[in-house]
């Protein structure tokens, strides 16, 4: 039997009662009250004993206490600052000889970390989850996998294909990093207050460091912020054809046709229609050859 005592529903209720805490859209604050996705959670996210696992938004500490229920130690990054002061007391009383790390911040706002987390497991605010991903992504390369709980509509966007109805800026971005898939669906009863969204669980493995994605290095940032200025330029004219969408990045549609040759990429093309790799071969192109 385990020494991790999960929170219910009426756990819940009682902690937020007592810290006086009202969820809010503006933090996109839903618990999540049900044990069994909790440790489905853990589960999909392959949390193993010793893994160094973090947490964004930890809120009352369902999913904090599920990772240690799994011996995993947790370093939690949670903006509310009631909620960031209650969890470590939480944590104590429901678990024995397990390590927490609290981080009272933005995560959009942190650098760095006293840990070096290996997976990313989260409930993440529905209303910031692609930044927040990206941002955690491209800060902390040590992350390798995870699984995060987001809003349906944003978790198929992600782990699309090129070409598809939902495919869009956000799905090439998170493929910068590695490869992203669906992995479950989440009830909506499962969370206080109930959300007015689906939500799904989106799993990803970061790219192995021969791809030359995964160092965190000058040359491979500079690449990165070049195929993300394209990204944004193919998507901010999303109907138009490639030769003008990527005018601007390029300077001209004609230095713009003649890169996207050079790139063996037809002219003709929408953003939606090209992969991250596409994207790769355009932004490796020497601009100074273009004329």
């Amino acid at each position: 039997m385990s020494d991790v005592h999960l929170l219910g529903a009426a756990d819940i209720r009682s902690l937020a009662d007592r810290l006086g805490v009202v969820p809010t859209k503006k933090l996109g604050q839903n618990f999540v009250h049900d044990a069994n996705t909790v440790r489905k959670i853990v589960n999909l996210g392959g949390v193993q004993p010793g893994d160094e696992v973090l947490e964004v938004g930890p809120g009352l500490g369902s999913l904090t206490l599920g990772l240690a229920e799994a011996d995993a130690h947790v370093t939690v990054i949670e903006i509310d600052r009631r909620l960031a002061a209650e969890l470590p007391t939480t944590f104590a009383g429901r678990t024995r000889g397990r390590k927490l790390t609290v981080l009272c911040a933005d995560a959009m706002d942190v650098t760095e970390l006293p840990t070096q987390p290996t997976r990313l497991i989260a409930n993440l605010p529905y209303n910031v989850s692609v930044p927040v991903l990206l941002h955690l992504l491209e800060h902390f390369p040590s992350l390798n996998s995870g699984v995060v709980m987001v809003q349906a509509e944003v978790g198929h966007r992600l782990a699309a294909e090129p070409g598809s109805k939902v495919y869009g800026s956000p799905s090439i971005k998170a493929s910068w990093y590695g490869q992203w898939k669906v992995v479950g669906t989440v009830s909506r009863q499962v969370f206080w207050p109930v959300p007015n969204v689906d939500s799904v669980l989106v799993g990803f493995e970061r790219w192995p460091a021969e791809m030359g994605r995964a160092a965190k290095d000058p040359a491979t940032e500079t690449l990165r912020k070049r195929v993300f200025e394209l990204v944004d330029a193919a998507f901010g004219q999303r109907r138009k054809m490639l030769r003008q969408s990527l005018a601007l990045p390029f300077l001209s549609s004609e230095r713009a046709i003649r890169a996207l040759e050079m790139a063996t990429i037809d002219p003709t093309l929408r953003g939606e229609q090209l992969g991250i790799g596409a994207y790769m071969r355009l932004a490796s192109i020497d601009t100074s050859a273009l004329g």
